[in-house]
């Protein structure tokens, strides 16, 4: 049984929901409850499934402390969405703005928080925007992610800065563990919009060596990215494509059974389409590329080490634009250094490294500042005896522009009975401000303090079989919280309280997942809502297995959120249904179909930029056993 990936939110803390809200919400959890109970036909089993994300170690799922969702392969293609950001949208506590179709700019938005609060990684790899401040999420190919670990709540005990509302870690197709045979794959999609994808790669192993290869070719005729509501005249009713190819390799050597070699790189080239104004076919090139290699092996039999070098490099260039938009670049380097131990002791295991970020900024624009670097040093433990679960992180970062910063982390989990499982948690977190909150040209204010926040969670878990409910509450407080206006401020505070209900099970050859989220996210000082999140967010999906068919589908209903911080500019509430069928043809073959947005329902993420109409999708994959 997987961690849900349609999980988590609610309105508030938990001790400060309304009355009629929780009571509404615990009616839920004991319908739900019953609900399986009444249904079970399985045994309960342990989790087995192991992370990395929420503790920096291999850790079972079920020892967490941390709210953690899961996304595998399996899931990735049942769900049969063409961008990233569609997948994590289906994620509970996750809200999404996008300013038109595939390849234009998103947001992702963890427990409400800041587009800037989120880290993504790559394999081990920090990736995103220095000018912006934020993750790109745009031009990653869904076709070659392996599997994806969503970590909710603050994490720069464990990662440094930007991680107020969690972290995002890609992990890339590769040689399974065990592999020890060629493994090809394939896949060809056709769809609305003349959208047209290949896809091929092999991974497997030879003797001391693994390796892995995937390429990608991705054209979407699209759609016109605006609307005549959008501001600044950027209306165009021209489409807007998108064309992207893309390569992930890796290749790893096992020197003995202590010692092993590890390389790889992801690269991903598009051309993206945009409105900047009539009668103009604006386009901008992006590039995203992260690379990597390490060694990792024992230095004692409880004591493990790694040594890794990282790089990522995101890249966009305007090519034609408008007059005021003229063609620029910009484009943001990191190196990274990092020495990680794992030291398994009698209460747990024991990680303690440090670590060396090295930002780059190259541009057009005229930055007065361009570079800076971030040495840390960190330490945690994490384990379990018996009932009892916890975790505890500490972290100094020590940035070049803002001098020292600690966070620390501590969570405790206590299994009441053999079904019933509490959390709790607390943990501070920071991000720096921006290049361009500090430096743009007209519009930064270089007199920016790093935000601050601190969160507490509170969850209960029941488990049975193969059902979970689980009910999490989150109260994050950010100081020096930092406006979006033309020069950014630091203001007192900004409050996000909220929490999420979820479920996720089996009946039979029926698969059930549902969530429901509660969410105030404000500005203390307007007392405004913050810009593109809903207050309400729920999801609903289900898969039925039949002989050689697999029969789904999923819905999300997003409530009424605003687009300005003004609270001026209303985002109407939407719900879409999705749904597909899979027939396997032979052993190695199979035919997907996908109908996405099935009622063709007109909505906007973001104020004059138009979302997906219905859609139809025919996969062909090749994948021998």
């Amino acid at each position: 049984m997987k961690t849900s990936v349609f999980f988590h939110r609610t309105d508030r803390c938990a001790s400060s929901w309304p009355l009629a809200r929780a009571s509404r919400v615990s009616l839920a959890v004991a319908a739900l409850s019953g609900l399986a109970s009444a249904a079970m036909a399985q045994s309960t089993g342990a989790l087995t499934e192991t992370v990395v994300t929420a503790t920096r170690t291999p850790t079972r799922v079920d020892d967490l402390v941390s709210d953690t969702v899961v996304i595998d392969r399996a899931q990735i293609e049942q769900q049969a969405s063409r961008t990233l950001p569609e997948i994590l949208a289906r994620v509970a506590g996750v809200q999404i703005s996008a300013n038109g179709g595939a390849g234009k700019s998103s947001s992702v938005f963890i427990r409400g928080t800041e587009a800037r609060h989120t880290i993504l990684l790559i394999d081990g790899v920090r990736y995103g925007s220095a000018t912006l401040g934020t993750p790109v999420w745009d031009n990653i190919p869904v076709e070659m992610i392996d599997h994806i670990e969503v970590v909710k709540g603050p994490a720069s005990a464990l990662y440094g800065s930007d991680g107020v509302g969690g972290v995002v870690q890609i992990f890339t197709r590769k040689a399974a563990p065990g592999d020890s045979v060629f493994m090809p794959r394939a896949s060809a999609t056709l769809g609305s919009e003349s959208y047209k994808q290949i896809t091929g790669g092999f991974s497997g192993a030879s003797g001391a060596a693994t390796y892995s290869l995937d390429v990608q070719r991705t054209i979407d005729h699209s759609f016109s990215a605006t609307n005549s509501k959008v501001q600044f005249g950027n209306f165009n009713p021209d489409r807007d494509p998108f064309n992207q190819s893309a390569v992930n390799a890796s290749f790893g050597w096992q020197f003995n059974p202590d010692w092993k070699l590890d390389t790889g790189i992801l690269y991903s080239d598009g051309l993206n389409h945009f409105d900047d104004g009539p009668g103009r076919d604006s386009r901008n090139t992006v590039r995203t590329e992260t690379a990597y290699v390490g060694a990792a092996g024992k230095l004692m039999s409880n004591w493990n080490t790694q040594l890794r070098y990282a790089r990522s490099d995101d890249y966009s260039r305007n090519i034609v634009a408008a007059p005021f938009n003229l063609p620029g670049l910009f484009q943001t380097t990191q190196n990274q250094y990092l020495w990680q131990n794992d030291i398994a002791t009698p209460v747990g295991t024991v990680i303690a490294g440090l670590e060396r970020l090295e930002q780059n900024v190259n541009s057009d624009t005229r930055y007065t500042v361009t570079e800076r670097d971030i040495n840390s040093a960190f330490v945690g433990l994490s384990g379990d005896h018996g009932p009892h679960s916890w975790q505890l992180n500490a972290r100094h970062d020590d940035n070049s522009q803002f001098g020292g910063n600690d966070t620390w982390f501590a969570g405790y989990g206590y299994r009441i009975t053999p079904n019933w499982r509490v959390n709790v948690s607390h943990g501070t977190s920071f991000v720096a401000p921006s290049f361009n909150q500090l430096y743009y040209p007209g519009f930064g204010n270089p007199n920016l303090k790093p935000e601050e926040g601190r969160n507490t969670d509170v969850g209960i878990t029941w488990t049975q079989g193969g059902h979970t409910v689980k009910l999490v509450g989150y109260d994050n407080k950010i100081t020096g919280f930092i406006t979006s206006e033309t020069l950014p401020q630091n203001i007192p505070h900004a409050r996000i309280q909220g929490g999420t209900l979820g479920y996720d099970g089996q009946f039979g050859n029926l698969g059930l997942h549902a969530s429901y989220d509660s969410l105030d996210p404000h500005n203390e000082v307007t007392g405004k809502l913050l810009p593109r999140r809903a207050k309400e967010q729920a999801t609903l999906g289900a898969d039925y297995q039949i002989g050689a068919w697999k029969l789904g589908g999923s819905a999300i209903h997003v409530g009424q959120r605003y687009d300005d911080a003004a609270n001026t500019r209303v985002l109407n509430s939407y719900t879409t249904v999705d749904l597909y069928a899979e027939y396997r043809v032979a052993k190695d073959w199979s035919v997907q179909g996908r109908v996405s947005n099935v009622g063709d329902v007109s909505y906007e993420t973001a104020f004059g930029y138009n979302q997906p109409g219905r859609a139809f999708y025919l996969t062909l994959r090749w994948q021998p056993k």
